[in-house]
């Protein structure tokens, strides 16, 4: 059998849905998104229609899509340098900024990776930053745009630190159940009782989705046979 993955931690797999906070100099642009971690479809006011239509002429056409696997790794690359080059911030004054000039792409990342930053100090730190020019008794035009930031900075890293942790439950959660159905003599009975107790889920499909790929990298055919029928039935009870 091959090992299980867990993949706890893993920055940027998720998908949460979240506010994009764009900082520039001359305006600011706040507006909620669902997010699409590698930015693969484009702006949302594309167009539904529009994506299924870049999709399909990625399908027919070759080099179409070789340039776009291209483009993919050159961005990819791009995302990478950039992360590495940024000196991880000390202080929450600091972190608040760090997050201000992140790009919008990379917001769930970073989550992940400063998700032991985001603890009660920083959001107490924040929402005192946005108190105190809240109800402040005159405002300039620069302090209006920075409690726009700050609120929308406060609104995205909620929701993101929520759906991070949601996720890592579920992955944990996953990786018993998938513990629970491969070592069960009766797999069937197995699931339908987990179905009873509401423990199916996509985290599950996931996680198996990870060893039979990890399974047929290293040649374990019969081990990728046997979780891809766990797969299956798992799926079928997932849809009852």
């Amino acid at each position: 059998m091959t090992t299980l993955s867990i993949g706890v931690a893993a920055p940027a797999v998720a998908t949460f849905r979240s506010t994009k906070v764009t900082r520039t100099r001359s305006n600011l642009k706040v507006s909620c998104v669902q997010w699409d971690p590698e930015g693969l479809l484009g702006r949302p006011q594309t167009g539904h229609l529009a994506r299924l239509e870049f999709k399909r002429r990625l399908e027919k056409d070759a080099e179409a899509r070789e340039e776009f696997e291209k483009h993919l790794r050159q961005e990819n690359e791009r995302r990478r340098a950039l992360r590495e080059s940024r000196e991880i911030p000390d202080t929450p004054d600091e972190l608040i900024e760090y997050f201000l000039d992140t790009e919008a792409q990379e917001i769930e990342f970073e989550i992940a990776r400063l998700r032991h930053r985001l603890d009660e100090e920083f959001f107490s730190h924040l929402k005192f930053e946005i108190g105190q020019i809240r109800f402040a008794v005159s405002k300039t035009e620069n302090m209006e745009d920075r409690l726009i930031e700050l609120e929308a900075l406060q609104k995205a890293l909620q929701e993101g630190t929520d759906a991070y942790d949601k996720m890592q439950a579920d992955v944990i959660t996953a990786k018993e159940s998938l513990t629970k159905v491969l070592t069960s003599k009766d797999i069937n009975a197995t699931l339908l009782e987990m179905l009873e107790r509401n423990e199916l889920n996509r985290s599950l499909l996931t996680l198996l989705d990870e060893n039979i790929a990890n399974a047929s990298r290293v040649n374990q055919k019969e081990a990728a046979a046997f979780m891809e029928n766990v797969r299956s039935a798992v799926l079928k009870y997932l849809t009852v």
